[in-house]
């Protein structure tokens, strides 16, 4: 585990949390530092609370109990304003990329540095076209998003996740509907950026060997707890049950076929 909590630019202490009160808890006493410079990548399988812990962080929900904080501010604890002032520090690329499909490549990317600065418009072009490069499609910059493919559009919005160069960079499922190809670029472009602007990058996702092969640190996620977790080295060679399980894609083991319910003889009225 990460211990030093004075290098971690995000900590999680004790987070727990529901959408109602009485219902399931999603997330249940969660401990998680996210280390300065690191790329750190939360797993586990659908619907265990892996987008829900990038919720928390941005402040989208709020902790029924226990300390979201970032960069020592507490996000719970933040009015709106200090809310807007955290999440201009984080940049976020959404799952399929989000892009807004009515502007341009180029706008799209000098969206947030029109939003958040009051740049001239000579300084925001030179920092569009700079991120756009980074990603291989400055020569893209005037087609629309339906001009471009999958794989091309999750590279715009990883340009504008960084065009106010964050601290902290959020992926919800980076790899989720590409090609081989495109993953594999996607990959590569996430660590270079995260090594290059010296951030912190925390990737939600399900997908292995990418994953396992850019993630300085993994948590696996299960039943809104932390399952496992370590470098990829050391749980590539887990015998824990779910992380075999799950790393090597099994469908028998500790996560089960079947949603949890009555005996089916009980439902079928079978059982005296």
């Amino acid at each position: 585990m990460i211990s030093n909590q004075s290098q971690s630019i995000v900590s999680l202490k004790d987070v727990s949390f529901s959408y109602a009160v009485g219902e399931r808890e999603i997330l249940s006493g969660l401990n998680m530092e996210f280390a300065r410079g690191k790329v750190i990548a939360v797993m586990g399988g659908s619907g265990c609370g892996k987008t829900t812990i990038l919720r928390l962080i941005g402040g989208q929900v709020r902790a029924n109990s226990g300390q979201v904080i970032f960069d020592a501010v507490e996000i719970g604890g933040l009015n709106h304003e200090g809310l807007i002032q955290a999440r201009r520090r984080m940049g976020m690329l959404f799952q399929f990329g989000a892009l807004f499909t009515d502007i341009s490549v180029f706008e799209n990317v000098a969206f947030p540095l029109r939003e958040h600065t009051q740049m001239s418009e000579i300084m925001i072009r030179d920092l569009v076209m700079m991120k756009l490069n980074a990603v291989g499609l400055r020569s893209a910059r005037d087609l629309m998003p339906s001009q471009i493919s999958g794989g091309m559009a999750r590279r715009v919005a990883l340009a504008r996740a960084i065009a106010l160069d964050p601290p902290l960079i959020m992926y919800d499922e980076p790899f989720a509907g590409l090609d081989p190809i495109a993953l594999g670029v996607t990959a590569r472009l996430i660590k270079e950026m995260n090594n290059a602007l010296g951030a912190t990058s925390i990737l939600v996702t399900h997908d292995v060997p990418e994953t396992f092969a850019i993630a300085d640190y993994v948590y696996f996620i299960a039943n809104g707890k932390i399952a496992a977790e370590g470098i990829p080295q050391e749980l590539a060679k887990s015998s824990d049950p779910f992380v075999k399980q799950f790393i090597h894609a099994q469908p028998d083991g500790p996560v089960p076929f079947h949603y949890p319910g009555m005996a089916i003889a009980k439902d079928f009225g079978l059982s005296k």
